[in-house]
């Protein structure tokens, strides 16, 4: 084990970390906000929309990401004139675009999955409550339902931002210079792939410790009801004294 290459490698491989956090924060970010009406079309009693929205989730969850990139980013380069024509080539030939295009509609296909899950979840008392107050079908959904779906759905969904984390590491197949880019061209420099691979492995594992502890932080402050208060002691209970025979 060649510890100096590993001291020489860690600062290197940490000026991918930047690249690594804004591809995964921006991807996340926008796919969330495509997810929620994806689930709410798959949810629609438009079978026409309903199948489109299905079909959409079907695709995207069912082809291997490195696939979704390399048909985004080389196979965009086949429409060039057309692209041009609408003015989207600009976009289309830069690997960034591509990369974050790829991971948001693959984290919007698994999202709208989870916050389905969410919104089906809700207790269907909750709704009709709601309805029995006047409440408007809007603010129900604002004000109680997505609530709901949402600290239903964060265990799923903090599963999800961790695989996107990870999933970053194939931008690197596109010349886009994040943690396992990095660790790539050290790799040919140096023929000594364990020790760089394992401070990249370390890296990813460090990152995700962290998201982890956050997705508990945010659990623990969405469910303020199902926490135990240590200061008051539990009950105990005392068997009853027999009554003596008269």
């Amino acid at each position: 084990m060649d510890f100096e290459l590993i001291a020489e490698s860690l600062p290197r491989l940490a000026e991918g970390i930047d690249e690594t956090l804004l591809l995964a924060g921006s991807s996340l970010v926008i796919g969330f906000v495509l997810a929620v009406p994806i689930a709410l079309l798959n949810l629609s009693n438009n079978g026409t929309v309903r199948t489109l929205s299905s079909g959409y989730v079907y695709i995207f969850r069912s082809t291997p990401l490195l696939v979704q990139i390399f048909l985004i980013y080389y196979g965009s380069g086949q429409f060039r004139a057309e692209l041009q024509a609408v003015g989207l080539w600009f976009l289309f030939r830069e690997s960034w675009f591509c990369a974050i295009l790829a991971l948001t509609l693959n984290t919007a296909a698994y999202t709208s999955q989870i916050i389905r899950g969410g919104l089906q979840s809700v207790p269907w008392g909750q709704i009709e409550a709601a309805r029995s107050i006047g409440m408007p079908g809007f603010m129900a959904f604002r004000r109680l339902i997505f609530p709901i779906a949402i600290r239903q759905a964060l265990p799923a969904y903090g599963n999800e931002i961790i695989l996107m984390v990870k999933s970053t590491s194939l931008a690197s197949t596109i010349t886009i210079l994040e943690i396992t880019a990095i660790a790539k061209k050290i790799i040919s420099a140096t023929y000594q792939p364990v020790e760089v691979f394992l401070i990249a492995g370390a890296i990813y594992l460090s990152l995700n410790f962290i998201v982890t502890r956050a997705i508990m932080l945010v659990e623990f402050w969405l469910t303020p009801h199902l926490r135990v208060d240590r200061r008051i002691p539990p009950v105990v209970r005392r068997t009853p004294a027999p009554v003596p025979a008269p």
